[in-house]
């Protein structure tokens, strides 16, 4: 069953990555409810990241040169200052021990923990964002372009949700295609730079033994399909529609957010 397991983060990785190239979200958005199937929520987040992270370094390196400097400047460096706390709150959540229970005939069927009912919401919130049309084309000013860096920031640090805020507040800032994609893969890697070096720094402080996690393989799985789905993206997946995009992630989204908040996962 293992090897289903690999399949499954594999091909999820490679559709998702190749997908965002164009729309400047949807990797961190897909893997996490797929990455929450087989680890603790929190652990999630952090594989998660280290696969968004391994990704947005190689989209740097293809299409860093056309990012707009001041678009960076303006939603990053508010981004990786609101990604600092949306860290440390993922941090905090993770280490409440209340916890909800359902019983059914005196037996326990579920139990949901603090942290899995605050991303679970979280992720059927944002899966609004990709099902409902007046969600969905969500736009905003380039004036407002530091406070869409706080909002993406901080929920990716905390989920990973990051992308989604950001394609629609840099949609509006007269960006070339190229300039978008080169500026979000930018951001997004500031974005996720820091929030995995606040993550190790965390882990680390708290006793965290990095050998003991055991789910580097599927990281590793999920990185390298990543890097194979941007190279087949940048050819050949421009012509696929931003609408059945955003109804995939949505609807996988709103499933695993509800499970989570169920305590079913």
């Amino acid at each position: 069953m293992e090897g289903i397991n690999f399949v499954i983060v594999g091909v999820s990785a490679f559709v998702a990555a190749g997908l965002t190239m164009y729309s400047g979200f949807g990797l961190g958005t897909l893997m996490l409810p797929v990455f929450a199937l087989f680890f603790p929520v929190e652990m999630a987040v952090v594989a998660t990241a280290l696969v968004h992270g391994a990704n947005n370094v190689f989209k740097v390196s293809l299409l860093g040169r056309q990012a707009d400097r001041e678009v960076v400047l303006k939603f990053g460096l508010t981004a990786i200052i609101a990604a600092i706390f949306g860290a440390m709150a993922l941090a905090w959540v993770s280490h409440l021990t209340a916890s909800m229970s359902v019983e059914v005939n005196e037996q326990v069927v579920s139990e949901v923990t603090p942290v899995k009912l605050i991303i679970g919401i979280l992720m059927i919130g944002f899966a609004l964002f990709e099902l409902l049309p007046k969600f969905r084309n969500l736009e905003f000013d380039r004036k407002y372009l530091p406070l869409g860096g706080l909002l993406s920031g901080f929920f990716g640090g905390f989920s990973g949700h990051q992308g989604a805020l950001r394609s629609a507040f840099l949609a509006k800032s007269g960006l070339a295609t190229e300039q978008f994609v080169g500026s979000n893969a930018v951001i997004g890697f500031l974005v996720d730079l820091t929030r995995i070096s606040v993550y190790v720094a965390l882990f680390a402080a708290a006793g965290g033994d990095f050998s003991a996690f055991g789910g580097w393989p599927l990281v590793i799985t999920g990185s390298l399909a990543a890097f194979a789905g941007v190279m087949i993206g940048k050819r050949y997946l421009h012509k696929v529609t931003m609408k059945s995009v955003q109804t995939l992630v949505g609807v996988l989204l709103f499933g695993v957010g509800l499970a989570l908040v169920l305590g079913l996962i």
